[in-house]
């Protein structure tokens, strides 16, 4: 698992690997709080365009930062769930922690 990490202007885009499982949490819990207080992220997006599965380990892990960011006054954004991740934001109640972004403000390019 290698997840690919974007940093620009106090935001860092996180795109979440295939499967978000208990096999890759650790890994990407440990590297997204290294990065957000190296280079004091202020707005955090986790981008779910690849991602095919997520269990609790990896609803743990996005809850976690929230709740991070969130002692700090930063902002979590979540981009390109597709129905499969969606329901999974819906039944953990992700979808009342984190702001996810509609497919027309994605595709926008400004």
């Amino acid at each position: 698992m290698e997840c690919k990490y974007q940093l620009k202007d106090g935001c860092m885009r996180i795109a979440m690997p295939k499967e978000v499982d208990h096999h890759c949490a650790e890994q990407l819990r440990k590297e997204a709080d290294l990065l957000i207080g190296a280079y004091h992220i202020r707005r955090l997006v986790f981008d779910f365009a690849e991602t095919e599965f997520m269990d609790s380990s990896g609803i743990g892990v996005v809850i976690g930062r929230c709740k991070n960011m969130g002692y700090g006054g930063g902002e979590v954004l979540a981009e390109h769930l597709n129905e499969r991740i969606q329901k999974i934001f819906i039944v953990s109640g992700l979808h009342k922690m984190i702001r996810v972004m509609p497919k027309e403000a994605e595709d926008d390019p400004n």
